[in-house]
């Protein structure tokens, strides 16, 4: 039997994946949130007798057993995702991404689950703001599980990508109601820069983890970037609507640039076309051989950032725009 498992599978992240899942053979695919309004409303999306719904939440071992019974295949996309309410509330981070990222894991050890995805964010790497720290965490928690997990069979593998186009809490809505409003567009730094995925692609990348994985192995989509001047110039041209810019400065908890992956990640990095294998370090939580012995990788590689990584020009974030919806508004929850 394989029965698939996806926490906070009622956002933008699990409504795609959950459509692109019913075409495979699961037996079982479960939504685990924690509300209730989203839940009804995927039930009425996803009418099939193969999916089934959870209420819960990642904070409670309980409830993370209840839903893990007879579980092969974990998505574990539950989490605090946007910066400011991390800020503002970091104990509920903590609650949330670092403490319920553990209770998954811990559940899909005691019920013999065989594979398990944590989804993370650029922000993990080089954190500096609530949200990043503790998807860091989250990362280091499922790295640590993943090498200690020697009594049983359980791969764990992580995914790291940046902002979703169009997802809950993503600018390009932002700017899409300020045009439609025809107000200014609050403009942080025009030479900000961010990685551009689209649903499609973040739900190809974590398939590709789970299907390819080794234990404790970090995959990561080379996603192609844009400057917040050229998205606002993209949405300005799709709506035919001028628009004047507000520029408020770069807030607290944000970066001019994002990194995907760090220096000393890149130096062990596998390319794979459309994606970097980060391979697992051998020595990692070996503590004879984290104080006795070294290595010779060359740790001055350049990070991959959405300063040095492959620019997405306006045209096609025009295009890109359009295949989703934008101009009717149809964003992503």
């Amino acid at each position: 039997m394989k029965r698939l498992l996806v926490t906070g599978g009622t956002g933008s992240f699990g409504n795609s994946l959950v459509e692109r899942e019913l075409q495979q053979d699961w037996d079982e695919i479960r939504i685990f949130s924690r509300d209730e309004k989203k839940q009804y409303e995927a039930r009425k999306k996803f009418s099939n007798d193969n999916v089934s719904f959870y209420i819960g939440d990642v904070r409670d071992s309980v409830s993370t057993d209840n839903a893990m019974q007879g579980i092969t295949h974990i998505f574990h996309a539950a989490a605090l995702k946007q910066v400011p309410t991390c800020e503002f509330f970091p104990d509920q981070a903590i609650k949330t991404n670092i403490l319920g990222t553990q209770n998954i894991i811990a559940s899909a050890k005691k019920f013999g689950a065989k594979r398990f995805v944590l989804l993370s964010t650029d922000k993990a790497a080089y954190p500096i703001n609530a949200m990043g720290v503790s998807k860091a965490m989250a990362e280091k928690i499922a790295l640590a599980e993943a090498f200690n997990s020697h009594d049983n069979d359980l791969v764990i593998n992580i995914t790291r990508y940046g902002n979703v186009m169009g997802s809950r809490g993503s600018v390009i809505p932002l700017f899409y109601d300020q045009l439609k409003a025809r107000q200014e567009l609050t403009i942080t730094n025009p030479k900000m820069t961010r990685f551009m995925m689209s649903l499609s692609d973040s739900v190809d990348l974590v398939k590709y983890a789970m299907s390819k994985g080794k234990p404790g192995e970090l995959f990561i989509n080379k996603a192609p970037a844009a400057s917040v001047h050229i998205i606002a110039e993209a949405m300005s041209e799709l709506l035919d609507i001028d628009y004047k810019e507000k520029i408020i400065g770069v807030r607290g908890g944000e970066k001019l640039y994002e990194t995907l992956i760090t220096q000393e990640e890149m130096a062990r990095a596998k390319d794979e076309g459309p994606y970097f294998r980060i391979m697992a370090d051998p020595n990692y939580l070996g503590y004879s051989a984290f104080f006795d012995v070294g290595t010779s990788i060359d740790r001055q590689t350049q990070e991959f950032n959405s300063d040095n990584a492959e620019p997405i020009s306006k045209e096609s974030l025009i295009s890109w725009f359009s295949k989703l919806g934008f101009v009717e508004g149809k964003f992503h929850e």
